[in-house]
């Protein structure tokens, strides 16, 4: 039978990809539901061609217009940050992509969770923000997560056939973004433009701004630990340029796995999606005479300390990753309208940190309580910066 899927962001770059997935394996797949957040040209689109149950648009202000657009398609249409909730709860889904970005993926996660559906997770804010309830959540309700991005993909790969065998330690690769090897006072002078124009991958404005900064690494290391019950010194990050190598895994008798391809993620969207079995493709193959050398560096987190940052907050848990992460959206958000420089961002992020309380064991309103206040406080100290 086919697997019908959820794809919760399917407007942006990890849902545009999906749905090509989908659409090359018709006989593997087909599309439940959609969500976005404000794009509702491209969700009509979208919805004219996949023909889902159901759409749902989180901008309630966009809701008749994309209910008018869809009168005469057999397609129910909702909107707002409930009907997105509660959208996942669907009987007729059977996984649910979430690709939507930062902190508001959290949420309907674990609505789907909590309704028994398997999740091909590409939102990693979810277990930054909030690791130990999603897992015990999934325990509980005897729900699969298969890692989406491209580094724990390729962990995960590693780890097939392995679960006789500890892990030792694993390795994220990095491309280290556009301003590899740039000084203090190179960096000082880089622009919003310069830190959109990724070296390697197509993605989403937040998470290419994230990856110049280094925190979107940081990131993948807190979803590590969740993903694959890791302790932080088991976690390290080597900047790779190629992005050949999407990550390395090492066991205890020293004997290290590696994934390998090029940098597409419609490989690790599908794979995610059809586990445990691969899918025939006809994605670029990868040749080793394209790529003669392939090195290896480590990141300079001096330089980069977005990175120090969320190993400090891996190390401290509580409700710390939670607070990296608001304060971290907060950052993004003004760099991107060019209210701040690109080395203020950390700076901003480290006195949130430091500011705000921290609380040792939270629980779901904890993080809901300390995601609001970050943020306000994130954005008084911009303003007190400007």
């Amino acid at each position: 039978m086919k697997k019908r899927i959820a794809i919760l962001g399917s407007t942006g770059s990890i849902g545009t990809q999906a749905l090509e997935v989908i659409e090359q394996n018709p006989d593997h797949f087909s599309v439940e539901v959609l969500t976005a957040n404000n794009n509702i040209d491209l969700l009509i689109q979208q919805a004219r061609k996949f023909k889902p149950n159901a759409v749902v648009i989180a901008n309630e202000c966009r809701y008749h217009s994309l209910q008018e657009a869809l009168q005469n398609e057999d397609i129910k249409v909702y909107a707002g940050k409930d009907a997105l909730d509660q959208i996942v709860a669907m009987d007729s889904i059977d996984m649910v992509l979430t690709a939507m970005v930062g902190y508001s993926g959290l949420l309907p996660t674990l609505n789907a969770i909590r309704a028994g559906k398997h999740i091909a997770l590409a939102n990693k804010e979810t277990l930054v923000v909030a690791g130990e309830i999603v897992n015990r959540e999934a325990i509980q309700n005897k729900v699969n997560i298969y890692p989406v991005d491209s580094e724990h993909s390729a962990i995960f790969q590693c780890l097939a056939g392995e679960h006789m065998n500890e892990i030792e330690k694993i390795y994220l690769t990095a491309s280290g973004g556009p301003f590899r090897g740039f000084s203090l006072e190179q960096l000082q002078h880089v622009t919003t433009a310069d830190a959109l124009k990724h070296p390697n991958w197509d993605m989403g404005a937040k998470i290419t701004i994230d990856s110049a900064s280094m925190m979107n690494k940081g990131f993948e290391v807190i979803e590590a630990k969740w993903l694959f019950d890791l302790k932080p010194e088991q976690i390290d990050v080597v900047i790779h340029p190629q992005s050949i190598v999407h990550s390395l895994v090492q066991f205890r008798d020293g004997s290290m796995k590696a994934q390998m391809g090029l940098p597409d993620m419609k490989l690790p969207i599908q794979y995610a999606m059809n586990f445990p079995k691969r899918l025939p493709s006809d994605f670029e193959r990868f040749n080793f005479m394209d790529y003669p050398t392939l090195s290896f560096e480590q990141p300079d987190t001096k330089i980069f300390r977005n990175l120090a940052l969320a190993f400090e907050a891996l190390d401290q848990a509580g409700n710390m990753p939670c607070i990296l992460n608001a304060a971290n959206e907060i950052v993004v958000q003004a760099f991107l309208r060019e209210k701040i420089r690109f080395v203020g961002m950390p700076d901003i992020i480290e006195e949130s940190m430091q500011k705000m309380t921290f609380i040792k064991n939270p629980d779901l309103n904890d993080y809901i309580q300390t995601d609001k206040e970050t943020r306000l406080l994130t954005t008084s100290i911009i303003k007190k910066r400007s």
